[in-house]
């Protein structure tokens, strides 16, 4: 370890790392720096000196003690900032997939509604897959409810909670027809979008009304390397998005495929039913025709689609940033299909596969410790 003013030089057993006496400084652990009990920075880092330099380090065992120039010292865990500073997970262990995927993620309604472990169980197959089915969900008509209690608030939208998806006279929306569906997210027009699609199943008699699933983030990557012009427009030109009926004026805009800071695919967008593309200038336009029908040629094609016909009882829970989803035409002379969706947003999906998966292994911990 080295003392070097403005940085410090640490060698561990998985190399060298250089930390900023800035970056040290603004998270310091005490209790003068971070609030004991929700974690958060009493101090304004924006204030801090920009020329903050070190004036001790020493390390003993896992406890690395600091000294500042504003005249702060502080303990920290040596283990704790090697974790913080490890790279990410690239896609958090999402399994990329295509329409031969062979085994389905599944889980079990009442399981996960009464044990932790098996909603964790669903919950992770969900962030690794995009998708998960779960069977003997309840055949009324707010049956899923009680597990998304479970995870996070309802969404709720102009069209309220939970709401039904079948064919109905004078439909407000295209899903409320016999008409097939392109693969596409839902609700772009909105800000901000829905994070997970909840689809329950309570009839599909009718002949035809299969659902359609393609892993965009799968896609989105084979474009990458397939294409990447067509890759790069899609990343840089945002086209709108409009919902306009006679109570709701939703708008909104993004990229057909949106990358984060590490330059990873972070959601997709498509909606053939409501984009309206702004008039951009020809030579952009034609790029972006030509990058959107490439794009749209992949995720309609047979090689990335899976198609599955959900039973009574079943139901889909759907990530709608990473998956595309559509359905076949149906026809009710053979008889109903009754559907129910609802939304829950990504946030406290995430928040509630987190605590799960700490409370759960601190559990285990426990419980190896005793034995």
């Amino acid at each position: 370890m080295k003392d070097h003013g403005q940085q410090l030089h640490l060698s561990h057993a998985e190399g060298d790392l250089t930390l900023e006496a800035l970056w040290l400084r603004e998270r310091s652990p005490d209790e003068t720096t971070l609030d004991s009990l929700t974690g958060q920075r009493l101090i304004e880092a924006a204030d801090l000196p920009l020329d903050l330099s070190l004036t001790q380090a020493q390390l003993d065992g896992d406890t690395l003690s600091l000294a500042f120039s504003d005249g702060h010292a502080a303990s920290f865990s040596l283990a704790a900032l090697l974790a913080e500073c490890q790279t990410c997970e690239a896609y958090q262990g999402m399994i990329f997939w295509q329409g031969n995927l062979a085994q389905l993620p599944e889980a079990d309604f009442a399981a996960a509604l009464d044990d932790d472990a098996a909603l964790l169980d669903m919950l992770e197959q969900l962030q690794r897959f995009g998708f998960v089915r779960v069977s003997g969900v309840p055949d009324t008509e707010d049956g899923m409810q009680g597990l998304i209690h479970r995870i996070g608030p309802l969404r709720h939208t102009n069209w309220g909670g939970i709401a039904d998806v079948k064919s109905v006279a004078n439909a407000y929306d295209l899903t409320m027809t016999q008409r097939g569906l392109e693969p596409h997210t839902d609700n772009p027009y909105r800000d901000p979008i829905p994070g997970y699609i909840w689809l329950h199943c309570l009839s599909n008699a009718a002949q035809g009304g299969d659902s359609m699933l393609v892993d965009g983030f799968s896609a989105a990557e084979h474009l990458r390397r397939e294409d990447p012009e067509a890759f790069a427009c899609l990343t840089d030109v945002s086209p709108g998005f409009r919902y306009h009926d006679a109570t709701t004026r939703l708008e909104s805009e993004g990229p057909l495929i949106e990358l984060d800071s590490r330059g990873q695919v972070a959601r997709v967008r498509f909606s053939n039913r409501t984009e309206r593309v702004p008039a951009l200038p020809g030579a952009t336009l034609r790029r972006y025709y030509a990058a959107r029908q490439a794009f749209y040629r992949l995720i309609s094609g047979d090689d990335f689609t899976l198609h599955l016909k959900l039973a009574p009882g079943q139901m889909l829970i759907m990530d709608n940033y990473r998956l595309f989803h559509g359905r076949s035409a149906f026809q009710l002379e053979g008889g109903i299909r009754h559907m129910r969706q609802g939304y829950v947003d990504r946030d406290s999906t995430a928040s509630r596969r987190l605590l799960l998966a700490d409370q759960l292994a601190g559990q285990f911990a426990n419980e190896e410790a005793s034995a």
